[in-house]
């Protein structure tokens, strides 16, 4: 049985993120730029995917990306079980540097994170990427590598 997958990203014409999961899958996503819109958005998705995959933009990232494994909303903390070390020696294995966070960030993308951790169990996970500017054609060709 295949897995069923969503990627998801934030809007935005400049915004690496929905550059990304477009060219990943038509099965993709795009989240609102506020925290007030973002839970409509997450609470509009459909329940049926196995896993999702939310790409957020990190403008301190220029040659790597950044696993978070959790995620924190009002002191409660949510893990994924999609962030492990499989998926770190999987993604590095196409050349690209990959870090691991186990500390939540404070921002649209933890918020994003916390809501789809608990809509699909745990079975989400966020990865920060570069900005458009530092996300070149080598980069994207070994983002798609791995997910295609």
């Amino acid at each position: 049985m295949r897995t069923k997958t969503l990627f998801v990203g934030f809007r935005g014409k400049n915004n690496a993120s929905a550059t990304l999961v477009k060219a990943l899958s038509e099965q993709n996503w795009l989240l609102t730029n506020s925290v007030a819109g973002l839970r409509e958005d997450i609470d509009g998705l459909p329940s049926d995917y196995d896993e999702v995959w939310l790409f957020g933009v990190d403008k301190n990232l220029v040659d790597s990306i950044r696993i978070e494994q959790v995620a924190e909303k009002d002191g409660i903390q949510r893990y994924s079980k999609l962030a492990e070390e499989s998926l770190v020696e999987r993604l590095s294995s196409t050349g690209v540097k990959v870090a691991v966070s186990s500390t939540p960030t404070r921002y649209l993308c933890n918020e994003a994170y916390w809501h789809l951790l608990g809509k699909y169990a745990g079975n989400a996970v966020l990865i920060h990427i570069p900005t458009i500017k530092h996300f070149n054609e080598e980069w994207f060709s070994k983002m798609k590598l791995y997910f295609l």
